[in-house]
């Protein structure tokens, strides 16, 4: 296993754990060489029970508390990372799709209809997938300095899947 002490990853990580999920752990140290270059390790290889499994990268985003500014559904990722995911994808084969799952650090809140949520460690948390394929087809930069890519909130409102549905 990993060694993990990133909380959204092992939050993820306990929820795979508690939905008797099969998964390997990627220990990310050290970047691998595929495909003739250095890429960028996936978080977790998660295998479904129907379709293709998942090569999944974590994006971990806390969620504004109320009374904080800020963005509430954060979808950015560096271009490093679809670039190289979409990489692993073609290397495992099209038995795998890669997938971005933001991890949500939420509030406590009443059932809004916004995902399902899964406690941890005191926090609540809630996860959504998003195919990187799809992603690639609506990202938008969103810092050319940073290389960060992100999608449209409609676009993000209509892609995303709790976590759980796309590995069902």
């Amino acid at each position: 296993m990993a060694l993990r002490s990133n909380h959204y990853e092992l939050a993820f990580e306990a929820w795979l754990r508690s939905q008797r999920r099969p998964y390997v752990a990627v220990n990310e140290r050290r970047r691998p060489l595929a495909a003739g270059r250095s890429l960028k390790s996936m978080d977790f290889i998660v295998y479904a029970s129907f379709g293709p499994h998942l090569l999944v990268d974590i994006k971990g985003r806390r969620f504004p508390r109320p009374g904080e500014s800020g963005h509430a559904w954060e979808s950015w990722a560096t271009m490093d990372d679809v670039d190289c995911l979409l990489e692993w994808e073609r290397c495992f084969g099209a038995d795998f799709r890669a997938a971005f799952v933001f991890a949500y650090d939420v509030p406590p809140r009443p059932d809004d209809g916004e995902g399902e949520c899964w406690e941890f460690r005191g926090r609540q948390y809630t996860f959504y997938a998003v195919l990187v394929s799809e992603y690639l087809e609506v990202m938008r930069r969103r810092s050319p300095k940073w290389e960060t890519v992100s999608l449209p909130a409609a676009e993000f409102r209509r892609l995303r899947r709790p976590a759980a549905q796309l590995l069902s």
